[in-house]
């Protein structure tokens, strides 16, 4: 038998595959669609410290190899979220993953306290890393220092697993990778999306309201595969790799590059049931290979 059991800080995760922050709302809007369950860990979509409407409308675009989003973090804010949200994810069966996002290093720590209050939640993804908002998340993700500095503190703070989610819009993101590690992060996630723009030549206009926004989807993949790479090389704490998984192949790249894990998330919305094919392929792969633990291809790719 293959056991696609993977490990990232003290969790273990059933199977590589996770659901990627901001893709997939809190659960529960998709448990309708699909079982939830069949994922190894869930990222929830990115909580602030008070409520947030966004940036808007439009606010979403599609693209030839992918889509924008400038959503601009709109959500229920943390107080909400602990009442409203939290509930159904201590049902499901697991690792949940809250991801968090500040304008502050203070309102990081602030938001991370009041989680550190309740059960049902394995750990953190920190969202340094966000080009869909004027201020704070992108900032910081370019700063290998500002980094560094609110890993260290939230890891103070928390003896759950912490996961610092990095920009790909910095030249230096191995700089930032082990900043995080030094810092005492136990996993990096990377990448989040790149910033893109689109134009509708009819109007003139830019098709999302911000003019920029996060771009996400198979375009992507090649910079996220460096982006792993150069992590892996850098860092020896786990690497969650995100960006333009479409399908089992993509699965098997990131992890030969330097993956632990991924996060799907783009995917989401084209093939909401992309998570009940992957897992059955990533066992035919592994059957294949001779390759009894599928963490043994983390790194794997022959120069």
């Amino acid at each position: 038998m293959v056991n696609l059991k993977v490990k990232i800080g003290n969790i273990e995760l059933k199977n590589p595959l996770m659901v990627a922050s901001g893709t997939f709302g809190y659960g529960e809007e998709m448990n309708a669609v699909i079982d939830v369950n069949k994922f190894g860990g869930l990222v929830t979509k990115s909580v602030t410290f008070g409520k947030r409407e966004g940036n808007k409308s439009p606010r979403i675009a599609e693209t030839e190899c992918g889509m924008l989003n400038s959503i601009g973090l709109a959500n229920v804010g943390i107080h909400n979220f602990v009442n409203e949200k939290l509930p159904f994810l201590r049902k499901l069966d697991l690792p949940i993953f809250v991801n968090i996002a500040g304008n502050t290093q203070k309102e990081y720590l602030d938001i991370l306290n009041i989680l550190e209050d309740e059960s049902g939640i394995a750990g953190y993804e920190i969202n340094l890393s966000c080009p869909n908002v004027k201020e704070g998340g992108l900032e910081f993700g370019r700063d290998a220092n500002a980094c560094f500095n609110i890993t260290e503190t939230l890891r103070k703070n928390t003896d759950r697993c912490l996961i610092i989610k990095l920009t790909p819009n910095s030249s230096f993101i191995a700089e930032a990778g082990k900043a995080v590690e030094d810092a005492g992060a136990d996993c990096v996630s990377a990448i989040n999306t790149l910033v893109g723009m689109a134009v509708d030549i009819q109007t003139r206009k830019p098709k999302i309201s911000r003019i920029t926004g996060g771009y996400s989807g198979p375009g992507i993949k090649p910079v996220a595969l460096v982006k792993v790479f150069e992590l892996y090389n850098s860092i020896k704490i786990p690497i969650l790799g995100i960006g333009g998984i479409m399908h089992w192949e993509d699965v098997i790249e990131f992890m030969l590059v330097g993956s632990t894990a991924v996060q799907l998330g783009t995917v989401n919305f084209v093939n909401p049931f992309a998570i009940d094919e992957i897992p059955g392929k990533l066992i035919d792969y592994c059957e294949r290979t001779k390759t009894q633990n599928i963490y043994e291809l983390t790194g794997g790719m022959k120069s």
